[in-house]
């Protein structure tokens, strides 16, 4: 068996830990998201509006995958 292979076997019981927290507190997370995404569109001045907004759609995507990786690849829609 290879590092990698080795890697993988021993960070197997993280991801599915993190994949449960990740759907307990998922819409705790949303809402950071948000909010540190307004307290930079304020700082910049809406100069990067667009950027943020597509950054914190594409977090959030990549959270609905993380907490429900194991609903059958299934995500709820972006809010």
């Amino acid at each position: 068996m290879g590092f990698l292979d080795n890697l993988k076997t021993k960070l197997g019981p993280a991801k599915d830990k993190v994949s449960g927290l990740a759907q307990q507190h998922e819409g705790r997370i949303g809402q950071t998201l948000e909010k540190a995404a307004k307290k930079v569109d304020d700082k910049t001045k809406g100069k990067y509006s667009n950027k943020i907004e597509t950054g914190t759609g594409k977090a959030k995507q990549a959270l609905g995958r993380i907490a429900h990786k194991n609903d059958g690849g299934t995500t709820p829609p972006a809010a």
